[in-house]
């Protein structure tokens, strides 16, 4: 089952006027959570949101024994729940849950991981990152956003050994056009076995299914969904599946994702 606390915020770092990352003291949470969790947010005691909302754990802090103390998120100021978010001051309290959803699934030389963000969508791989490291997986990112200000904390990216390709769809950071573009052709030339692990807008993960079943490489994809709980209670968050009579059914994205096989969802 999952932790239900009052997380302190130990900081909030604000990258930039729409962008923050946010460290709760967790360690419960911390503990037990696997690339692509998530936890469920309400960083106000008051009615607005009346519901907490989901945010993929970005990094396990930890302390300087490296034992897990802590979760962060990653953040970018769209509405009630995030512009509280961005604003939180050191020491106040945010109703966490977590961790809650299926994660990632890991790979092994000599297969590499190739991770595909679409800006928030970097949030799940700096954990995927660190726990593929120890296991001598090389990694690559492939990171795409609408300008260069969707293109954060590459700094942490850089630190954990993963190589990067950046693009943005007006040109201002990296090749110009979207990210799907340079992955396309490092398909085309790969080498080595891939697996590919995308988050991101859903046009951009139904484009990395397409190129994914194009070269029939392994594909797995975590979906953004409105929640209402993150336990499966509500049905808020349902995803297309293909079923084994070749018909799509919905399952629920919180208890049955966020991660699924790329192959498995019916994309249009």
């Amino acid at each position: 089952m999952p932790f239900d606390i009052a997380a302190p915020v130990r900081f909030n770092r604000r990258l930039s006027a729409a962008y923050n990352v946010v460290g709760l003291d967790a360690a419960e949470i911390a503990r037990r959570a696997r690339p692509g969790q998530f936890v469920m947010l309400k960083p106000s005691a008051g009615l607005e949101p009346l519901l907490r909302r989901p945010f993929s754990i970005f990094e396990i802090l930890r302390d300087a024994d490296g034992q897990p103390t802590g979760v962060s998120v990653l953040s970018k100021k769209i509405g009630v729940s995030t512009t509280q978010l961005y604003e939180l001051e050191e020491g106040a309290r945010v109703a966490c849950l977590g961790p809650l959803g299926a994660p990632f699934s890991l790979v092994s030389p000599p297969t590499d991981a190739w991770m595909v963000a679409g800006g928030v969508g970097l949030a799940p791989f700096a954990t995927l990152a660190e726990a593929l490291a120890p296991r001598g997986v090389r990694t690559t990112l492939f990171y795409g956003g609408r300008s260069a200000d969707d293109l954060c904390y590459l700094d942490l990216v850089e630190s954990l050994g993963v190589s990067r390709v950046r693009a943005t769809e007006d040109g201002s950071r990296g090749e110009h056009g979207r990210v799907t573009a340079p992955l396309a052709r490092a398909l085309q030339q790969a080498s080595s076995p891939v697996a590919l692990f995308a988050c991101g807008p859903e046009p951009m993960l139904a484009a990395v299914a397409r190129l994914a079943a194009t070269h029939r490489v392994r594909c797995e994809v975590s979906v953004e969904r409105v929640m209402g709980c993150g336990m499966g209670g509500c049905y808020s968050c349902v995803v297309p599946i293909r079923g084994g009579d070749g018909k799509p059914h919905f399952v629920r994205s919180c208890t049955s994702g966020p991660v699924f096989d790329a192959a498995a969802i019916v994309w249009e």
